[in-house]
């Protein structure tokens, strides 16, 4: 089958990318396809977290500078990062291992950095990025209070830059029940012209299990893996 993918972005950070990410390898896994996974850029840590989830999702092998070519200790975009630490970003590298990822799989999972408009280099943020691997967009976002307004600037952004959004995934980050969940969903449709395909109920960080059947309960989120052959 052609290669295939997906690019998970999202309206900021700590809202759940990784989860959704790896719930996302997760279920395509389980269904029989070979799934890679990459985490382009991450910071914090003596290692990258977010890399690891997404292994753990996907029960991909691949070789970890493959999957996460920079990693940067500092908890900072990647742009202050490598400035910090000397380091000069060689998009070459970057996109050498999307292609060898792209090259052992039938799809691969990438997950972006922050929200879109994060800087990468001088010339790149992360919507750059999105153009440069020319794959369609799952945009995640909290469930909350506040996401109408970031979801739908994200999703004006995506749109500007002409990649093809398949769709936004609602995430409850905070455990505590918050009223207006209910509704925006349906705002977002509405306005922002895209499909809510899943909420994703509140679980920890590493239960990749758990969100993964959130996403299988949604005929809306089926049909899109069915585009990638993760309709068997």
């Amino acid at each position: 089958m052609p290669q295939a993918g997906i690019f998970v972005t999202a309206t900021d950070t700590g809202v759940g990318k990784t989860l959704i990410a790896a719930a996302t390898a997760r279920i395509l896994a389980e269904r029989g396809m070979s799934v890679g996974v990459m985490k382009p850029f991450s910071s914090g840590g003596p290692s990258s977290m977010d890399m690891l989830h997404l292994l753990a999702g996907s029960g991909a092998r691949d070789e970890r500078e493959l999957v996460c070519p920079y990693h940067f200790p500092a908890p900072l975009c990647p742009y202050a990062a490598a400035r910090e630490t000397g380091v000069e970003v060689d998009m070459g590298r970057v996109l050498e291992a999307f292609s060898e990822l792209k090259r052992r799989h039938e799809v691969v999972i990438v997950e972006g950095v922050g929200g879109l408009r994060v800087p990468i280099t001088e010339e790149l943020d992360v919507l750059g990025l999105i153009r440069l691997f020319e794959l369609p967009v799952l945009l995640v976002a909290r469930s909350g209070l506040g996401t109408i307004n970031h979801t739908l600037l994200s999703l004006d952004a995506l749109r500007a830059s002409e990649a093809e959004v398949l769709g936004v995934v609602l995430n409850d980050v905070q455990a505590e029940v918050d009223p207006s969940a209910e509704s925006n969903g349906e705002i977002i449709e509405r306005f922002g012209r895209a499909q809510v395909l899943a909420r994703v109920p509140h679980v920890s960080e590493a239960s990749i299990t758990r969100a993964a059947e959130a996403l299988r309960a949604s005929e809306k989120f089926a049909r899109v893996l069915e585009r990638l052959g993760g309709g068997r």
